[in-house]
């Protein structure tokens, strides 16, 4: 089967960093089902890893997670999917990706695909879905109030892929005041456009402008870029007893800052469930069923902005490359093999 991948980590400018492959196509053991990737959306930890993890010595390592496609065979013990169902899903750190014709996925992590969508649109929502709906309210558990303070919510790096499915979970399930940063005219209109109440610019002083909003302290902030830039600003910002949620990884992270006013720290990875196989992995399942639901209701909508064409070597170079730059807006997708490839 036709792949892209890469044997040594390198920088995104280098031919090398992503080649056009051929690999064996696998087959559906267990709970595994194997699907026929249609579709795929390119995430930062795409990059990360590209970067920080070379392959095993004469392997291909095998980048994306992100997919939409078709079930193709179904593992013996998998009882949720079946072949010629439409599923979207956002795979396992530990296993290939899925920049590939075809793919290998736990059954429990993949949902229904939405039926309103095109492949590209619905490739861009599984991993951003999981980790904004698990960070709100697995972590932060926003529909617990914080007694006494404004029931708000910031959320910094709004225009991003997390941060446009967040705008829009917590408008459409929750009543808290959702205030969003963004930088640059477009993404403020973006964040807006998804629902936002407030946005504020997250390239000045944060904790000046959201106390002109006039709401008082928020009782929640969650952090999905440039943790710490913010993390003086973030303290002196939240409520006391606050919850604070971040995903991204800072080189340090000196909490101490927060002490004074008793502020929980949750730190967020989509991929705990299915690396640790933990008794509620099936819940991401669940998740993205629920989101599937709210697409098909009207109720939120694909963060797709960009696609980049089919997926190949270059392509997908381009878009790591944006990714790196810290100006995407919203989902980069790529959309199967072109007949030449």
């Amino acid at each position: 089967m036709r792949a892209v991948g890469y044997q040594h980590s390198l920088p995104i400018d280098d031919a090398l960093a992503l080649s056009d492959i051929e690999l064996p196509r696998p087959h559906a053991t267990g709970r595994d089902l194997l699907v026929e990737v249609r579709a795929v959306s390119v995430n930062p930890v795409d990059t990360k890893v590209r970067r920080r993890a070379a392959a095993e010595a004469g392997e291909w390592k095998v980048l994306g997670w992100d997919a939409a496609g078709v079930v193709v065979e179904a593992g013996p013990d998998a009882t949720v999917f079946k072949p010629g169902d439409a599923v979207f899903y956002a795979g396992a750190l530990g296993r290939q990706g899925t920049n590939a014709e075809f793919h290998l996925v736990d059954e429990r992590i993949v949902g229904k695909k939405p039926a309103t969508l095109n492949w590209a649109e619905a490739a861009a929502l599984p991993l951003t879905s999981l980790t904004a709906w698990e960070t709100l309210f697995d972590r932060l558990q926003v529909v617990r109030p914080v007694p006494g303070v404004a029931p708000a919510l910031l959320i910094i790096g709004g225009a991003g892929g997390v941060g446009s499915i967040a705008v829009q979970l917590a408008r459409k399930l929750t009543d808290l005041t959702v205030i969003a940063t963004a930088s640059r005219a477009e993404t403020q209109q973006w964040v807006r456009d998804l629902g936002a109440h407030h946005v504020v610019d997250h390239s000045k002083p944060l904790a000046e402008q959201v106390k002109a909003l006039g709401l008082g302290e928020p009782a929640f902030v969650f952090s999905t870029t440039n943790t710490d830039q913010h993390l003086g600003a973030i303290a002196d910002l939240i409520a006391p007893q606050g919850r604070f949620a971040l995903i991204d990884d800072p080189a340090t992270l000196d909490i101490s800052g927060f002490k004074r006013k008793s502020v929980s720290v949750h730190w967020e990875l989509m991929f705990t469930r299915s690396m640790f196989e933990t008794a509620d992995m099936e819940a991401q399942h669940t998740i993205l069923n629920e989101v599937s639901g709210l697409v098909d209701a009207g109720e939120i909508r694909t963060t797709l902005t960009e696609t980049y064409g089919p997926m190949t070597a270059a392509n997908l170079r381009r878009a790591h490359s944006l990714l790196e730059s810290g100006r995407a807006r919203g989902k980069i997708v790529l959309e199967g093999f072109s007949p030449s490839a």
